[in-house]
């Protein structure tokens, strides 16, 4: 496989295991179900392309159009994952919050009863900055380790 792609899916994986210690140093508890969510520090989208475009820079140079494509698509990941998915995430909150108080009146005014039809909206979507910026860190260290690591086994 392409040593940038598995750089990128390395890293993405490693970003999301990550979530488990650092919510559970948050929380006092550990939730594995982190491993297979969206949202949450550090941001994985960010970790993965920061790899690739860093891995892309190093092999390829900052001058290649394989670095500026990276470069570029990376921008794009981590700008939306902080800002058009973490609004998405922010009106999920608010559609719950409407829809429990729809429940709760129709409960009190029909026989106690609440049948929910529809599941509620998940709400751990996008990023905050921080989680942005930790995981292109992360994706940054990541990216240069992999290329270090290349160049290390090819000179054996």
């Amino acid at each position: 496989m392409n040593r940038a792609i598995q750089t990128a899916l390395c890293t993405i994986a490693l970003a999301q295991f990550l979530k488990i210690p650092l919510t559970k140093r948050k929380t006092k508890k550990w939730d594995w179900s982190l491993f297979f969510e969206t949202g949450g520090m550090p941001s994985s989208h960010s970790a993965g392309v920061a790899s690739l475009a860093t891995y892309v820079a190093l092999k390829r140079g900052v001058h290649s159009i394989d670095f500026a494509l990276a470069a570029i698509f990376g921008l794009i990941v981590m700008y939306d994952a902080q800002g058009v998915r973490h609004q998405a995430g922010e009106l999920a909150i608010r559609v719950n919050e409407l829809t429990e108080e729809v429940e709760r009146l129709k409960g009190a005014q029909d026989d106690g009863k609440l049948d929910r039809k529809e599941e509620l909206l998940r709400e751990r979507l996008g990023h905050q900055p921080i989680e942005v910026i930790g995981g292109a860190f992360l994706g940054i260290v990541t990216g240069g380790l992999s290329y270090v690591i290349s160049r290390w086994k090819r000179s054996l």
